[in-house]
């Protein structure tokens, strides 16, 4: 890992990745997102200050636990001027995504459970299917696939557009 002078206050976006591991590509992509910011050079280059890269390291830790991007941006911008995320804010932050994590670890626990249910019947379509047709909730309003779309009915001039 590149180590970066202590007196350089400003990174390029090339010193940046190679000191964070995140690709050039992916460091636009943040900027565009709102999660870390730059000023330009007076011949256009990019320049990140030195706390972009514990930004960066906070991005990619919550995304790497399955946190959206969004609420990453939601959380960086509660922090007091847009400061870079420390220790506290780190724990502050997980505790509220505990929950968020728990649930989907929930789900994904139940998908591994009833996934051989599914690949013997192999067009997603029983009635029960619980990827497709969770708790027969299509079977109430329609029978068939739910994968397949309905047969439309030739409109109806009384019929407001996109009514049945």
């Amino acid at each position: 890992m590149p180590q970066i002078p202590q007196s350089l206050h400003e990174l390029s976006v090339g010193q940046l990745s190679a000191r964070s591991g995140a690709a050039v590509s992916a460091l636009h992509f943040y900027e565009s997102k709102g999660l870390i910011t730059s000023t330009r050079t007076s011949g256009n280059q990019r320049r990140y200050s030195r706390d972009a890269l514990r930004r960066v390291a906070f991005v990619r830790a919550a995304q790497r636990v399955g946190i959206p991007l969004a609420t990453i941006r939601e959380a960086l911008a509660q922090l007091p001027d847009e400061r870079t995320p420390n220790r506290e804010d780190w724990a502050r932050l997980s505790e509220v995504w505990r929950g968020e994590l728990d649930e989907r670890i929930t789900q994904l626990h139940r998908l591994r459970d009833h996934l051989t249910d599914c690949i013997g019947c192999g067009c997603l379509s029983l009635e029960t299917c619980v990827l497709s047709n969770p708790d027969d909730v299509s079977g109430e309003k329609i029978t068939g696939s739910r994968l397949m779309p309905e047969r439309r009915r030739s409109p109806d001039p009384e019929q407001p557009p996109g009514q049945p």
